[in-house]
């Protein structure tokens, strides 16, 4: 068979794999805190004998626009937004360390801080932050929370310190979950330079214009590659035809 319908296909393939990664984008162009997909390929000659007449594309590689999304002030106390670069620090839902820019947080019906997805909010001990059932809750911009009770005579305590981190980029994976770990899966250290913006939420990075050219322009490359495949196919049929006529 000839060797255009394997580079064909390999190219079909992996445009498949980045309308998949258009998609994600796509459908989390409102999701808060949200880090844009991205995949990269790389051609790579099909050796055999004599020179290389046919080009594969392989490796799909899924990397994360860490660039920042738009900040919107909510006016909700227990919004927080990170303050250019720098994650929040929650617990997953399998116990391990991980790292989120979804700052809309919520008291749950225990009294743990947590992300409105359910996820206990860290503090820089490593251990949840418990506020009590009377007091208002306000977040600074160190991620220092306090309480203010809200019965009897109004007192002030602070409760703990949200666990802010910033490992660097290349450092940071992106897990099944959409929350980002690092490699080694150690905690990252704390980094009392992050900063929040409280009352405030932000957006997703997504570009839903850029997303919905890219889903359309892969869709016609996908086509153009079905349309090799046929073509080599035809090829293929009127070879055999000449062989016999020749036979």
């Amino acid at each position: 068979m000839d060797k255009l319908i394997y580079t064909a296909m390999s190219g079909a393939k992996y445009l498949l794999a980045r309308q998949d990664t258009a998609a994600q984008n796509l459908a989390h162009v409102s999701t808060n805190g949200y880090r844009a997909q991205v995949d990269a390929m790389r051609s790579s000659p099909l050796p055999g004998d004599g020179a290389s007449t046919r080009v594969l594309a392989t490796d799909v590689t899924i990397g994360t626009n860490f660039a920042p999304g738009p900040v919107q002030r909510t006016g909700n106390p227990l919004d927080v937004a990170v303050s250019g670069r720098g994650w929040i620090a929650v617990q997953a839902l399998d116990g391990s360390e991980a790292y989120t820019r979804f700052g809309a947080l919520e008291v749950s019906v225990d009294g743990a801080l947590q992300t409105k997805t359910g996820l206990a909010v860290l503090s820089d001990g490593g251990g949840p932050i418990n506020v009590p059932t009377d007091a208002s809750v306000s977040i600074a911009e160190d991620g220092t929370v306090s309480g203010m009770s809200t019965t009897g005579k109004p007192t002030a305590s602070t409760l703990g310190r949200i666990k802010l981190a910033n490992p660097e980029d290349t450092e940071l994976v992106r897990g099944a979950d959409g929350l980002f770990r690092t490699r080694d899966g150690e905690p990252a250290a704390a980094d009392a330079a992050v900063r929040l913006q409280p009352q405030a939420l932000e957006g997703s990075n997504v570009n839903a214009v850029e997303a919905m050219v890219t889903m359309i322009t892969v869709a016609r490359q996908f086509e153009m590659q079905m349309k090799m495949i046929t073509a080599a196919d035809e090829n293929a049929r009127q070879a055999d035809k000449l062989l016999a006529q020749t036979g």
